[in-house]
């Protein structure tokens, strides 16, 4: 009776380990993988030694002081205002403020900016000439939805930068930005 037990347990063992590695591996083939691969433990602690190493660059201590003085507090904040709407890319509502913004020092062919007011907070959009010509119709205080995957700071602009994904005005897509190009950036 215990050769049995055994023989059966033998017998079953494999097959659960074998069929939970083949449920896993479809999930991984189908792209249903729920959580990012964590980092190893030499990876994170490349990635903090990078990290501090850039925190004590020029860069990196004019950025932690940017982050405490009002201008950044503001960035972040507004950030606040609208992360739960980048992280769902759902539509803001948006009212441009500006299609001629230009930084200062930079030349004239360089990246051309669009300043929408969202929530009362004004925020930054980056576009290549190429893409901004499709936006040329908008006028200042054009109402347009606008959608969004990711937001970044930086001390050398006043206002939070959100990537202009998708924009609409009046229920006609005036530029929505073809991720399959770039690896999907």
């Amino acid at each position: 009776m215990k050769n049995k037990k055994n023989v059966i347990y033998a017998v079953i063992l494999p097959l659960v380990v074998v069929s939970g590695l083949v449920f896993a591996n479809r999930e991984i083939k189908n792209g249903n993988e729920r959580y990012p691969k964590p980092l190893s433990i030499a990876d994170s602690i490349a990635h903090r030694d990078d990290r501090k190493k850039w925190e004590a660059s020029p860069d990196g201590i004019r950025y932690k002081e940017w982050e405490v003085f009002p201008e950044g507090i503001k960035v972040h904040a507004s950030h606040d205002k609208i992360r739960k709407y980048i992280k769902d890319f759902s539509n803001m509502e948006a009212v441009v403020t500006s299609v001629t913004f230009q930084r200062k020092n930079s030349n004239s062919s360089g990246p051309k900016w669009l300043i929408v007011k969202i929530k009362g907070e004004e925020y930054m959009m980056q576009f290549i000439p190429d893409d901004f010509e499709q936006l040329n119709s908008l006028k200042v205080n054009d109402k347009i939805i606008v959608r969004s995957h990711s937001a970044g700071y930086s001390p050398n602009h006043p206002y939070l930068i959100i990537s202009g994904d998708y924009i609409e005005q009046n229920n006609k897509v005036l530029f929505k930005r073809d991720f399959s190009k770039n690896n999907g950036c």
